[in-house]
């Protein structure tokens, strides 16, 4: 009896795993003004983090100079296209 329960227990979790196409999460489709203001948070986030690990002593000022120009270059691409984005709405 309790080997087969065993076996049924064990045939479920299986076919729970690897039942093919079972879809737990649906995904959603943003669009790219929302994907470009989740990533703008992302690279501002980064910008404080690393203004504090520097002040923090984590980083000479030459790289922390070189990362910060990267990250603001980032940054300013980011709004660059979310502005470009909205002249486009605003045109339609």
């Amino acid at each position: 009896m309790i080997i087969a329960v065993c076996i049924v227990f064990g045939a479920g979790i299986l076919a729970y795993v690897f039942a093919p196409g079972v879809v737990f999460e649906r995904s959603t489709d943003k669009s790219r003004l929302t994907f470009l203001e989740e990533r703008k948070q992302v690279v501002y986030e980064n910008l404080r983090d690393l203004n504090f690990d520097y002040k923090a002593g984590k980083y000479p000022p030459e790289d922390y100079e070189s990362l910060r120009a990267s990250l603001e270059a980032e940054a300013a691409e980011i709004l660059a296209e979310m502005a470009a984005l909205g002249e486009t709405a605003e045109a339609t």
